[in-house]
C-alpha cells in the first residue's frame, strides 16, 4: 500500500448542507481568556485582514456601542476601522484592544544571540 491518495480515492458524500449555518464566533467569546486566545491565534497568520476580522467578531461578542464607547470612538468609525483592515491607525487598534480587555505584547521571534545583535548594531 502507497502513503499517497489519489482524488478518484476520495469516497463522495451526499450531504444535505441546506440548513447550515456560517460559523459565528462571537457565540463562543465569552471570557477574557478566550478572548485573548482567540486574538493571539488571529494574530499568528501574519495578516492585518485576518486580525481585523477577529477583532470584529471579538467587538461583536462583547457589544458594539459598548466598546465604541469604551474605546473613545463612536460606531462608524469601529466600522471604518474594522473595514480598513490594514490601514487602520495603530492607536485605533490600540484603543480596542484596551476596550476588550486585551494588550498587545511583544515577543521575540528568534532567539538574541551575539551575532543578531552584531549584524543590528
Amino acid at each position: 500500500m502507497s502513503g499517497t491518495c489519489s482524488h478518484d480515492d476520495m469516497p463522495i458524500l451526499e450531504l444535505d448542507l441546506s440548513k447550515t449555518t456560517r460559523f459565528d464566533a462571537s457565540r463562543f467569546l465569552d471570557s477574557p481568556e478566550t478572548i485573548s486566545a482567540f486574538l493571539a491565534e488571529s494574530m499568528k497568520a501574519n495578516d492585518p485582514q485576518v486580525t481585523m476580522r477577529a477583532l470584529a467578531e471579538v467587538v461583536k461578542a462583547l457589544g458594539v456601542n459598548k466598546v465604541a464607547e469604551d474605546a473613545g470612538v463612536n460606531r462608524e468609525s469601529l466600522y471604518k476601522a474594522f473595514k480598513g483592515g490594514a490601514n487602520t491607525r495603530l492607536t485605533t487598534l490600540m484603543r480596542l484592544m484596551q476596550a476588550v480587555g486585551v494588550e498587545l505584547t511583544v515577543v521575540p521571534v528568534k532567539p538574541v544571540t551575539p551575532s543578531n545583535l552584531e549584524k543590528h548594531a
